[in-house]
């Protein structure tokens, strides 16, 4: 469970005195500790449930960054950026474009969609088969131009 691990890693980073990891772990283990008590203490947060908490606390870290490049303040965007390293490793390997490309291929001919009229179809495919192994936004891509 990610938690137990969570928990023997923010040990680990003490001990190192390993501030960057501290801050990534302990995001993790607030975001997941949240998402427990909005379910009741009885039910156990599913591996999906988890892939999606650590997706949303990557995608909030690297607008973060984003905004404080523009600014001007990379010292912040640093930190968040060493967040982001730290959080990463805790999702499952991505896949890179021809990956997806393929699997998208399958679901385009497994559905028989033709146009972008049935992007909204695909899409949702797509997302549950991708989930946690690819960006969202990499998704979109690759369909939308399949189906152009």
């Amino acid at each position: 469970m990610l938690s137990n691990t969570i928990d023997q890693e923010i040990k680990k980073a003490m001990l190192a005195k390993d501030q960057a990891q501290l801050r990534g772990l302990r995001a993790i283990k607030a975001a997941l500790l949240l998402a427990k008590t909005e379910k009741g203490p009885a039910e156990e947060i599913t591996e999906e449930a988890e892939v999606k908490i650590i997706q949303k606390l990557i995608k909030q870290r690297r607008e973060s960054s984003d905004i404080y490049k523009t600014q001007g303040r990379a010292d912040l965007a640093q930190v968040e950026d060493e967040e982001i390293e730290v959080i990463s490793q805790f999702l499952p390997k991505q896949m890179d474009r021809s990956e997806v490309e393929a699997v998208i291929a399958g679901i385009v001919s497994q559905t028989g969609a033709s146009s972008v009229k049935d992007m909204g179809k695909v899409m949702g495919l797509a997302n549950k088969e991708l989930a946690g192994k690819a960006d969202g936004k990499l998704i979109a891509e690759v369909v939308k131009a399949q189906l152009a």
